[in-house]
């Protein structure tokens, strides 16, 4: 487990950018040091522990990128066609051990390996057969054309997956290419789950009249399960100081990361503050955001805590920013920014200067072919139908104040934010 400071994440503004909240998250909380060995159909979404150097070049040797005729540079025609017996044949997974004979061509199949001395391929859509069934090779192509040289993606030795990669279906590919079974992998976050009130009841369970089914915690618990977490569910916490306190403390001990949803706020219900200062240390983070809340940082008997504000949508935009730079960080995984793609507002807006907002929207084609973003009807941060009927967020910088129709704006889906 990580063992954290009780001073971690103190903060001494009176109100914290969405950068800086990712900046102190991944300068002051320590990777976990547990690596694992497991299989390549289950690296997908872990973080990798150890270098991969290339065990062998890609492609390991010469072959062709095409269906054709393989020929010697010095053989290539230049001013006219000119035909060529055909010396041989030579499939993928074959052998190619004797060299062309001068002035000859060799068939040739994609993926296989060129002959000896020979350096170029024609395409066979390029090539005619001749009465006398010689192979017609046109003029002026480029020596070298249709050929992939052995290392000419990879070469032997080069680091080819990087410590804190967290691996996706393309990067176990390329440990496939290269014949491994197997990778080294910090073994995954492990997560308590909470929800807190006593307005919420699991579903499943009986609902009074004045209660609401808990959404957030199954949010949550969904959002870290794809960030590879191992998520413990704890269920609901009463808005009871003391079984609160009890509770937080009995999993921090086994847990990498304690989350929690709701209670955040300084009502006199809101007993998450009181209670983790009571076993640990606790900080609000007043975050320059919309949707968002304070978010709670904290720290108990070494592992950090966060509690997540219980507007659905404040949540999901708050775990976005401070729970995924917070999880990759104590994986010891590479940053992974969030990179807003430019679309057209199909909207106008208005917005206080100095805070970051997120606007849910649909994208769709306009007339003239460019995307745009068009935004949800209803405001409200306890709207969970706007982030189902969305297809993710538009980002509006700290500087931004207006947004007109047809303006450029940075959009984000949904499914790059995990």
């Amino acid at each position: 487990m990580a063992q954290l400071s009780n001073d971690c994440f103190a903060f001494g503004g009176p109100m914290m950018s969405v950068d800086e909240a990712v900046r102190l998250i991944t300068t002051r909380v320590e990777a976990i040091a547990d690596i694992e060995t497991v299989a390549l159909v289950e690296a997908d979404g872990r973080v990798l522990a150890r270098n991969v150097a290339a065990p062998l070049p890609l492609p390991p040797f010469t072959n062709s990128a095409v269906d054709g005729y393989a020929v010697r540079n010095a053989d290539i025609p230049q001013a006219a066609e000119r035909a060529f017996p055909l010396d041989g044949r030579i499939q993928a997974g074959g052998l190619a051990q004797a060299p062309i004979k001068p002035g000859h061509t060799a068939r040739i199949f994609t993926g296989a390996p060129m002959p000896p001395d020979a350096e170029t391929v024609f395409m066979q859509e390029d090539v005619r057969i001749d009465d006398a069934g010689k192979i017609v090779l046109p003029s002026g192509l480029k020596p070298g054309a249709n050929v992939r040289p052995a290392g000419e993606d990879i070469a032997k030795g080069h680091v080819a997956l990087r410590v804190g990669q967290r691996l996706r279906p393309q990067h176990v590919a390329l440990a496939a290419a290269f014949g491994l079974t197997r990778l080294d992998v910090v073994r995954r976050i492990r997560v308590a789950v909470f929800s807190t009130g006593n307005e919420l009841a699991s579903p499943g369970e009986p609902r009074a009249a004045s209660q609401l089914f808990d959404s957030n915690r199954f949010m949550l618990m969904a959002m870290l399960r794809r960030l590879g977490c191992e998520v413990s569910d704890l269920g609901i916490l009463r808005d009871e100081r003391i079984p609160l306190a009890n509770g937080l403390k009995q999993v921090a001990g086994s847990h990498d990361l304690v989350l929690t949803t709701g209670g955040v706020s300084t009502g006199e219900e809101d007993h998450i503050k009181a209670a983790v200062e009571s076993i640990g240390s606790l900080v609000m983070w007043r975050m320059a955001i919309k949707p968002g809340r304070p978010v709670a940082m904290g720290i108990i008997d070494g592992t950090p805590l966060i509690g997540l504000p219980g507007n659905p949508v404040a949540s999901f935009v708050t775990f976005v920013h401070v729970v995924r730079p917070t999880v990759l960080a104590l994986a010891g995984g590479l940053p992974e920014p969030l990179l807003p793609i430019p679309v057209h507002a199909a909207f106008t807006y208005t917005k206080k200067i100095g805070r970051r907002e997120y606007v849910r929207v649909s994208l769709r084609r306009a007339q003239d072919g460019r995307l745009e973003a068009v935004k949800f009807p209803r405001e409200g941060a306890g709207l969970l139908s706007s982030l189902v009927e969305t297809d993710g967020l538009v980002e509006l910088g700290e500087s931004i104040t207006q947004v007109e129709a047809g303006q450029d704006v940075g959009f984000l889906s949904y499914a790059d934010l995990l």
